[in-house]
């Protein structure tokens, strides 16, 4: 149903470096490179996921309330992709655990203070 999700940065060069390296863990790589945003995908798994300077050319800034979430195929994914998150220079915003009704996730922002979370059903 989502065909992409976009982040504004200030550092194109800086979060590339950290999406390259987070994506990888779950097979993500590169799908689309300008000079002003790169795309990231898993081949023919749906959605995509956009980091952007603001078309505007006005300062990023975070979205009160708005986080991407990350799919993961289990809890010990979730909690690499959190690791490799803090690894490369994310703030921590809920370390992973059972949140309830199967869900199992993980919170942190990015180097521009976009929120993700890492998440996986389990039975």
């Amino acid at each position: 149903m989502i065909g992409y999700t976009s982040v504004g940065t200030q550092d194109l060069e800086r979060a590339a470096a950290f999406y390259d390296a987070l994506f990888e863990e779950v097979g993500g790589s590169r799908m689309m490179v300008d000079e002003s945003f790169i795309v990231w995908s898993n081949e023919g798994e749906g959605g995509a996921f956009m980091v952007t300077y603001p078309f505007d050319k006005d300062s990023a800034t975070v979205g009160n309330g708005v986080m991407v979430a990350i799919q993961a195929t289990s809890p010990e994914q979730v909690q690499r992709i959190y690791e490799k998150a803090l690894e490369l220079g994310a703030s921590d915003e809920g370390a992973p655990g059972d949140r309830g009704d199967n869900f199992y996730a993980a919170y942190f922002r990015d180097l521009d203070g976009n929120k993700l979370n890492a998440f996986a059903f389990v039975p």
